[in-house]
């Protein structure tokens, strides 16, 4: 069955009772894939005093999960359709469960930046996998939307438990039992998984590519390790020449496609206009988003004041709200168009950040910033629940894992600019503007810290006295409010771009994708 644009004049089937306990044991992957991504933060000082890295080993410690996932994403949601996406699940759910083991009991850097490599590549099947599930259990729009946004709140909660049950664990045992955490869920997902979820495959997807998955990887890889860099380091020679390296294998990669008679990804898919138009609103809204998460964190405790466990548990209202939002919206599409929930839903957002850009440096910021947190998760919950949906339900059925893929990669990339380019505004801003308004007779030591970072402003200003430390606190936060600012801005002009995109480019869709036939094909038992 070829998907097009236009909506089905078939009934579709609704799900059973097997596909919505099915769908629970989807969450549970999807829940600890965003436990990982978090809980590691609270183990580095443990760690660290047991294993002992180099601060270049900690930084591969952290972000070699993150690295690997973003890279596999789109080969795992391929190789999904042509295996199988229950086989893949179960597949990365072993191989999850082992390298969490081993980077539970690794006894050297290098045992567990390999674990971490190993969990991150058995990561990069649980969400094309689940997602493209989800495709093929839940035919009927409405119901595909509610189990999407279930889906989606599974993701937040994940990243609000992990941080707890870390704290829990660290309280009372070593640092691996971080990682212990995942073993019992992947062992549960291993039993029920073969009798709850139903086989799919794409009965056409002929043999494995190795050349495009290749390609398709060093693509991701580059790209998303150059953005990476100029976070860290600025817009240096290095990073630049893998950015361009990654956008050179992407074209020999594009080309490739084009020429085979069964590519590794149907370029068909980008003359879908919900197809192109959710990836662009989806790469934008994640741009804005995840690229404030960072800055938010140091507002509230550097400029604020507010201790770690402070900011964390005034950050939790923005995660509820995100779970209860993603959960409301196929409630409230029954009422109000697709298009315009999404375009409201970037519109909100958009103003979250215009109020973000109201502060002012005080204490009183906190009741500012978090409604706009709030504000803003509510917003978002919705984009991305209809945009995830948009994305999924253009793709024909035997497509659901490369759609899958493609969705989680560019909120990799999104995610990636976001802190790259924000990143690169807050620098530009902060360092001129301390640097002009350093208080006389300031240490030169001091000065360079405090050009540096707001955080090493604050340490400076800790050793000096006479003064001299509260004054150069207040001008490294008013330099660092200024700058908080610009970048709110800028995001509140990205999201009300996409929103304007969003309404043009979708106004004409009825519905995300047809609904599919009862004989879907490539259904197995």
């Amino acid at each position: 069955m070829t998907a097009t644009d236009t909506p089905s004049l078939n009934p579709a089937p609704k799900a059973t009772q097997r596909e919505w306990i099915g769908l629970a044991v989807l969450a549970l992957p999807c829940l600890l894939y965003a436990m990982d991504l978090t809980v590691l933060n609270l183990a580095v000082p443990h760690l660290s005093a047991d294993l002992g890295p180099t601060s270049t080993e900690l930084l591969w410690i952290i972000d070699i999960y993150g690295f690997v996932v973003a890279g596999a994403l789109i080969p795992m949601g391929v190789y999904g359709d042509r295996i199988g996406r229950r086989k893949l699940l179960l597949i990365g759910a072993a191989f999850f469960g082992v390298a969490s083991i081993f980077a539970a009991f690794a006894g050297s850097v290098a045992q567990l930046i390999a674990a971490r490599a190993v969990l991150g590549l058995a990561a990069a099947t649980l969400a094309p996998s689940t997602l493209s599930l989800i495709r093929n259990m839940f035919l009927d729009e409405r119901e595909r939307t509610v189990a999407i946004g279930i889906w989606i709140s599974s993701f937040s909660a994940g990243g609000a438990i992990g941080p707890v049950l870390g704290g829990v664990l660290l309280e009372y045992f070593w640092w691996g039992s971080v990682f212990l955490l995942n073993v019992p869920i992947m062992l549960l997902l291993l039993a029920v998984g073969p009798f709850l979820l139903s086989e799919y495959r794409d009965p056409d997807a002929g043999r494995p590519d190795l050349v495009s998955a290749g390609l398709s990887l060093a693509t991701t890889l580059a790209v998303i390790y150059g953005i990476k860099r100029i976070a860290e380091s600025g817009p240096d020679a290095v990073a630049l020449a893998t950015i361009a390296a990654g956008i050179a294998i992407g074209y020999v990669f594009v080309q490739r496609q084009k020429r085979l008679a069964q590519p590794f990804i149907d370029l068909a898919l980008f003359r879908r206009p919900s197809f192109t138009a959710a990836l662009g609103i989806n790469i934008v809204a994640v741009f804005a988003a995840f690229g404030s998460f960072l800055f938010v964190a140091q507002y509230l405790q550097l400029v604020i004041g507010l201790s770690p466990l402070e900011a964390g548990l005034w950050s939790a209202p923005s995660g509820i709200t995100f779970i209860i939002g993603s959960n409301l919206t196929p409630v409230l599409v029954r009422h109000v168009s697709r298009v315009s929930v999404v375009t409201g839903g970037l519109a909100l957002t958009a103003a979250s950040f215009v109020v973000m850009a109201q502060v002012t440096g005080g204490r009183g910021d906190l009741a500012l910033v978090v409604t706009a947190y709030v504000l803003m998760s509510l917003g978002m919950a919705s984009v991305f629940t209809l945009t995830t949906d948009f994305i999924i339900g253009a793709a024909p059925p035997e497509r659901a894992g490369l759609a899958a893929g493609m969705a989680e990669t560019s909120s990799e990339f999104g995610g990636a600019l976001g802190i790259a380019i924000l990143g690169s505004v807050v620098t530009a801003i902060y360092r001129p503007t301390v640097g002009a308004d350093l208080p006389p007779n300031l240490p030169a030591d001091a000065a360079a810290a405090a050009r540096d970072t707001l955080g090493g402003a604050l340490a400076a200003a800790a050793q000096l006295t006479d003064g001299l430390g509260e004054a150069l606190v207040a001008t490294a936060r008013a330099a660092y409010v200024d700058s908080f600012q610009v970048i709110s801005i800028i995001s509140a002009a990205a999201l009300a771009l996409a929103a304007a995109i969003a309404f043009q480019a979708l106004r004409n869709l009825s519905n995300p994708a047809p609904t599919p036939d009862l004989d879907l094909p490539g259904e197995a038992p």
